[in-house]
């Protein structure tokens, strides 16, 4: 039960619930990336200045330019899809490995599956959740490009104390654990959590730039988006800590052969 162990096995983890998320972002959330996309391609001719560029026919003709190269829509969709879930996913995975092998023994009775499961849920909770319920995901044609530093800002700053938060509730509860009992030590330290949380929320400056974007589109994707990354933590949870337990049993059972051999 090394770190190295749980390092590897969470990367295997992260890459492989990379291949359920990329399905359903891939299924769910393109078509509404297209969607998006259409609304500002509209809104652009609409406007009265130079035509854009035509189409090429069967795909839309979003594409980003930097330093002279093109991405294609169609690559950006797929190649470039996987490759970015693929890589967050897989440090993710790593992660939350090394992260679980820190926590075995430390939560309670827990045994490591079930202390790794723990971890996955509450990494999930501290570092996407809570920053989607403040500044939830939002497709292209929203927001102000000049306000992106700002807002990129604000999102990590939230995501920050929700992390070091998590952290501190969770040592928190080691030590309450002991005192008041398991009922009332979820109880102290979920309220603790949300408190600092929900402060933090309302210090931070609100985002308002949707503007005319349609409000179905924007719920669509944003649901697409909770459901990609809902589908990342689950399918990482549920990987990494069978692939946790199996690990414990066979280093029990070759626990259990040794001393049988040392008392014979």
């Amino acid at each position: 039960m090394t770190p190295r162990n749980f390092l590897v096995r969470g990367l295997l983890a992260g890459f492989l619930a990379g291949i359920f998320a990329f399905a359903v972002s891939y299924t769910v959330g393109e078509p509404q990336v297209d969607a998006a996309i259409a609304v500002e391609e509209a809104g652009t001719a609409a406007a009265p200045v130079e035509a854009a560029p035509a189409d090429d026919g069967h795909t839309h003709s979003h594409s980003h330019d930097e330093g002279g190269t093109v991405v294609s829509r169609d690559n950006q969709s797929t190649w470039g899809l996987a490759t970015g879930i693929f890589a967050v996913s897989t440090a993710f995975g790593g992660v939350v490995g090394l992260i679980s092998a820190f926590a075995v023994g430390r939560l309670g009775r827990l045994r490591p599956s079930q202390s790794t499961a723990v971890i996955a849920l509450l990494g999930f909770v501290a570092a996407w959740l809570v920053p989607f319920v403040k500044y939830p995901a939002t497709p292209p044609a929203v927001g102000n490009e000049d306000t992106l530093a700002d807002r990129t800002l604000y999102y990590f700053t939230i995501q920050a104390v929700s992390i070091l938060a998590m952290i501190g509730v969770v040592l928190l509860a080691r030590r309450l654990l002991s005192q008041i009992g398991t009922y009332r030590t979820l109880l102290v330290s979920g309220a603790t959590f949300l408190v600092i949380v929900v402060v933090t929320g309302l210090l931070l400056p609100t985002v308002n730039e949707i503007g005319t974007f349609p409000g179905d589109t924007l719920w669509y994707f944003r649901r697409a988006s909770l459901m990609t990354n809902l589908t990342l933590w689950a399918a990482l949870g549920i990987i990494l800590a069978g692939l946790i337990g199996r690990l414990y049993e066979q280093e029990t059972a070759r626990t259990a052969r040794r001393d049988l051999a040392a008392s014979l």
